[in-house]
């Protein structure tokens, strides 16, 4: 009876904070200055008759109250449809479908990266505190956290696409070659330059949280007992420490999913990846309401999976917490 009202509970909550998600994109997208038939021409606006922009304003409803396209479109949620986007000519489910499969590639490899490197790098920089080694690790981790995603991005571009020529530039494959046509090695190829720089921005939080646990772990009377003992710094890393900080540096990746995604949008449009990221840029500069839309909402119940698997982690593994909330 309890698990049904937590579930119930969140469920309601989830469903309060999509609303929202909602009406705020909504809100953005009727502020925006753009004309939505300008947006949805393009390059050929000049080329289009009044006439002609009238009978497109009317097929998109783009004349329609601000309150009328909003209701229109909840009413079409309601049936289980996300609308159609006008920019790919396809409905929003669809698009969504296509696109995340190509970005789940992108932000699954980046985030399985970003654990591994950031608990690695955090343990040993608070296993050998004030060391060069620790300073080393540190110093990167607050440059990559303050680094600004799409300058980094640019930066290996420049480095190891056009000088250097060990990367394609772009794309998620050859020019003129269809999807389904690539082999595993093509795509890993046009994949690795967006997975490690993305990686690099994702290691430093992870890095710098694990490293303030190690050190916390250090100065207990765990440690000190252990140094008693005849035990090394490293041993007590290995023995308690990686066990001491797992829980937290898992929390804390499975929490920022939702920054990961907002890094790999402008990962996608640097690398021009047609993945998901991709897709909400265009959806943005085009006016295409029910795409953005439909990305606001599968982007909300991302980041909301995340931390709703991060807090059950946390009441499955730390028996505290259970007793907290008997």
């Amino acid at each position: 009876m309890r698990l049904g009202l937590v579930i119930a509970r969140r469920l309601l909550r989830l469903g309060l904070v999509l609303l929202c998600v909602a009406a705020v994109s909504f809100s953005l997208m009727m502020a925006s200055p753009v004309d939505p038939v300008d947006a949805y021409l393009g390059p050929q606006m000049a080329q289009v008759s009044p006439e002609q922009r009238e009978l497109i304003a009317q097929r998109w409803g783009f004349n329609d109250s601000a309150p009328l396209q909003f209701g229109r479109w909840l009413q079409q949620l309601a049936s289980g449809n996300l609308g159609f986007s006008h920019v790919y000519n396809q409905p929003v489910g669809d698009v969504i479908s296509q696109r995340f499969k190509r970005s789940i590639a992108l932000l699954g490899s980046a985030w399985l990266l970003s654990i591994l490197l950031g608990f690695t790098l955090g343990v040993i920089a608070g296993a050998k505190e004030r060391s060069p080694l620790d300073k080393v690790i540190s110093t990167y981790a607050y440059i990559t956290a303050s680094t600004p995603t799409f300058w980094l991005a640019i930066l290996s571009v420049m480095l190891f696409s056009v000088y250097l020529g060990w990367t394609p530039v772009c794309c998620a494959g050859p020019t003129g070659v269809l999807s389904n046509e690539l082999d595993l090695l093509t795509r890993a190829h046009h994949l690795v330059l967006p997975i490690v720089t993305l990686t690099l921005l994702g290691t430093a939080s992870i890095t710098l949280h694990t490293r303030t646990r190690m050190l916390a772990l250090m100065r207990s009377e765990i440690a000190t007992h252990a140094f008693a003992q005849g035990a090394s710094r490293l041993d007590i890393a290995w023995r308690h420490g990686v066990r001491h900080a797992s829980l937290p540096a898992m929390t804390l990746a499975l929490a920022s999913l939702g920054e990961l995604f907002g890094g790999s949008i402008l990962i996608e449009q640097v690398f021009a990846y047609p993945g998901l990221g991709r897709a909400t840029v265009e959806a943005g500069l085009r006016s295409d309401v029910p795409l953005l839309l439909g990305i606001a909402l599968f982007t909300a119940v991302f980041v909301c999976t995340g931390n709703m698997l991060a807090d059950s982690l946390y009441h499955l593994i730390d028996p505290r917490m259970r007793r907290r909330h008997a």
